[in-house]
């Protein structure tokens, strides 16, 4: 199963949350992950996945310019239903606590419900995800400040761990939804 992780990131910290979730994802057996800067990725390369991952920094509740204007490129997807059945799930960095995390990850979510896609979250039994997460994907506040405060760096060593529990995740369901198609057919 192949799964692609676009990101689009600016400090650092959405490239180290991405490259998170690949970690979590390459763990499972048959994972094969690409990972690309959205200035490096070609949308024509999802037609070939069996599940997509995108996130961005947060931007005031939404997403950035960067990670849109390559979203908007999947017309041409969209018109011929390639996407349609794929897995997505998406992710996101902020600024400060409460700075738009879960308005940034529904705005996330929003392309892939139109391309047809099936949406992968984390439940609430995964410990860390009830405490500081969201059922949407993954969401880290990663001030940009330089900070030594112990609270920033443990919520940003939590949401790591989240990113590596949300590949995990995706690439188990695909796993799963894979070996289902082929024996069903498609949905």
């Amino acid at each position: 199963m192949k799964i692609y992780i676009v990101y689009d990131s600016e400090a650092g910290h959405t490239e180290q949350l991405a490259r998170s979730i690949a970690k979590g994802a390459e763990r499972v057996p048959g994972a094969q992950v690409f990972i690309n800067h959205v200035n490096k990725a070609d949308v024509k390369d999802l037609a070939d996945m069996d599940a997509i991952i995108w996130g961005c920094p947060g931007h005031f509740g939404s997403i950035s310019s960067g990670l849109k204007e390559w979203i908007d490129k999947l017309g041409y997807l969209w018109a011929n239903g390639t996407l349609v059945d794929k897995l997505g799930a998406v992710f996101c960095t902020t600024a400060t606590i409460h700075g738009g995390i879960e308005a940034t990850l529904l705005n996330l979510i929003t392309p892939m419900l139109h391309q047809g896609m099936m949406i992968v979250g984390l439940p609430a039994n995964i410990p860390e995800n009830a405490l500081y997460g969201s059922y949407y994907g993954v969401g880290v506040t990663s001030p940009v400040e330089d900070t030594h405060d112990p609270l920033s760096q443990s919520l940003f060593a939590k949401g790591l761990a989240l990113g590596e529990a949300l590949g995990s995740r995706v690439a188990k369901t695909a796993a799963i939804y894979g070996a289902g198609r082929s024996t069903q057919g498609t949905v």
